[in-house]
């Protein structure tokens, strides 16, 4: 008979008994394995490296929370039976959350290859197969204080699949009951980013081992290939964003610079333009350099929008992301943005924020600059977290090579993912935007359907830019073993 072992993290007896009566109840259970919560926590290396040592059965379930679990009638049957069928390496499940004593459903969405965020939530139920737990642990061989768990399911991966039970199969107690607006940024908070110089490590290293990684090596950008009549445009897509739009594009128009620019906003969405006063608010604004677009299609997202900009002919060398809802922090922004371009020779550049409330009184975790990203592995990284900051610019010529996603969730990390593929994106760590958060924010309160779907969204944009890579590699492996072979034959005669 198939059999488990069960691993749950240890704080006190009362913590553990009910979920260890849960776990026996079903007779695959072979044993329930108490791990010290504090000394043993299942971020550690040395933690996962423990359970597969005393693992002993057909699969090893790891139970992550420190909250009581309820399994559901059959669940540890279900969980085995389509391991077997499907044969995945691990399998995990939809669930039932209480939140303040209210139960919620939690589906959660399907692995893939680009499914890197170290964040990808599974649930607190995991079902592995021992065999390829322990074939895993053994290409373990950097020991993290935090980066553990995420090592081991990457490692897993390049084993085999990872399987999504579309199911509800256990309840758990989730404490974490904030909106999805203020857990946004939890990953660029500064007191984790010891946690994100870890999670960097170990993707850095599982693209290496698939064949995603890319070395720091850049072509040359030419700024003067093309004459613009410009030299940078700061982009503005809208819709109705009645309350801040104005405030946007005075700060655009604001900008002192030693070169000309100008401000495209477009308008997008279903009736071709706003419908709250925006499209009255920008045209109340008289001034020559700026460029107002509303679209005569019912199919502009914001990705369209911004393809719409790039190709107009007013648009400039450089293209500069503004969104409705934000402001610039100075006066001197767009000309940093600029000068860092021909500074650092690359076809991107991002900047840094502050994030504010919509006074600008700052909002935690304050600053954010992705100081974890370093100027030689960014592009890699970048495969691993949901955002590559802000504010964000293109050189055109490169953009209009690549295009947006007409798209209203992600468009921006699209072109960022294929740009960073070929180019160096260039940095700024001063504070050059302020993000300002409020209620009519697209992403305060999202559903976790609509999380789900944003989430597997970005997944999708991550694996398709991976075998991307993977194929450029393959190909430029080929070409420089056909070279070799080249050279030993001219050596021979």
């Amino acid at each position: 008979m198939i059999k488990i072992n069960c691993f749950i993290p240890f704080v006190s007896k009362k913590q553990v008994e009910k979920t260890q009566k849960s776990l026996t109840e079903s007779a695959l259970v072979n044993k329930v394995v108490l791990l010290d919560a504090q000394k043993d926590p299942m971020a550690k290396t040395t933690t996962i490296k423990k359970i597969a040592a005393k693992s002993d059965c057909d699969y090893t379930l790891i139970y992550t929370k420190q909250t009581t679990l309820n399994l559901g009638y059959l669940a540890l049957e279900r969980m085995v039976e389509i391991a077997q069928a499907s044969g995945a390496l691990m399998v995990y499940a939809d669930y039932y959350a209480f939140m303040n004593g209210e139960r919620k459903n939690i589906p959660v969405i399907d692995y893939q290859l680009g499914s890197l965020r170290n964040d990808f939530n599974f649930g607190s139920v995991v079902l592995y197969k021992t065999s390829a737990l322990k074939a895993a642990v053994k290409k373990m061989d950097v020991n993290y204080k935090f980066a553990g768990l995420y090592d081991l399911r990457l490692k897993v991966s390049q084993l085999g699949k990872l399987v999504h039970i579309n199911e509800f199969l256990y309840s758990e107690i989730e404490e974490d009951t904030r909106k999805t607006g203020e857990k946004l940024f939890d990953y660029v908070d500064p007191k984790n980013r010891e946690v994100q110089v870890e999670m960097e490590k170990a993707c850095s290293a599982h693209l290496k081992d698939v064949g995603g990684y890319l070395e720091p090596i850049f072509p040359k950008v030419s700024f003067n290939s093309q004459k613009f009549e410009y030299e940078a445009s700061v982009v503005i897509p809208v819709l109705n964003r009645v309350k801040t739009i104005k405030d946007a594009i005075k700060s655009a128009l604001s900008q002192k610079t030693n070169f000309k620019f100008n401000v495209i906003v477009v308008e997008n969405g279903p009736r071709c333009h706003s419908w709250d006063g925006t499209t009255e608010a920008i045209k109340s604004i008289k001034d020559k350099r700026l460029v107002h677009v509303i679209p005569t299609r019912k199919d502009i997202g914001v990705g369209g929008a911004w393809n719409l900009a790039m190709n107009h002919p007013k648009c400039g060398k450089f293209v500069v992301q503004l969104d409705s809802d934000d402001i610039y922090s100075g006066t001197d922004t767009l000309q940093k943005i600029v000068d860092a371009f021909y500074e650092q020779n690359c076809a991107m550049v991002i900047g840094s924020y502050m994030l504010t409330d919509i006074n600008l009184k700052m909002l935690p975790p304050g600053k954010v600059d992705h100081k974890e990203w370093t100027p030689d592995n960014g592009r890699n990284n970048a495969l691993r977290i949901n955002g590559l900051g802000a504010p964000r610019a293109f050189f055109t010529p490169v953009l209009r090579k690549i295009m947006f996603p007409n798209v209203n969730y992600g468009e921006d990390y699209a072109v960022g993912l294929a740009i960073s593929r070929n180019y160096q994106i260039g940095r700024i760590y001063d504070v050059l935007y302020n993000c300002r958060r409020h209620d009519e924010n697209s992403d305060a309160s999202l559903s976790i359907e609509k999380e789900n779907l944003n989430n597997l969204y970005k997944d999708r944009i991550r694996t398709w830019e991976l075998e991307a890579r993977i194929a450029m590699n393959s190909k430029n492996k080929k070409r420089a073993s056909s070279k070799v072979r080249k050279v030993g034959k001219r050596a021979k005669k």
